[in-house]
């Protein structure tokens, strides 16, 4: 698996959120995953964070 050190500089980042009971979850399709948040709004904020803008 490569390390997201290796990515290119111009891979684009696209991050979704994802509801598991109670909890909602942040991911990316470089792989990375936010913790789970019982605020919708707090995994937005995770996802928004780990894309830079």
């Amino acid at each position: 698996m490569p390390h997201q050190d290796d990515e290119q500089p111009s891979a684009r980042h696209l991050t979704t959120t994802t509801e598991q009971g109670p909890f909602c979850t942040a991911r990316c399709t470089c792989g990375w995953r936010g913790p789970a948040r019982r605020a919708r709004s707090q995994a937005r904020t995770d996802a928004q964070n780990h894309t830079g803008g």
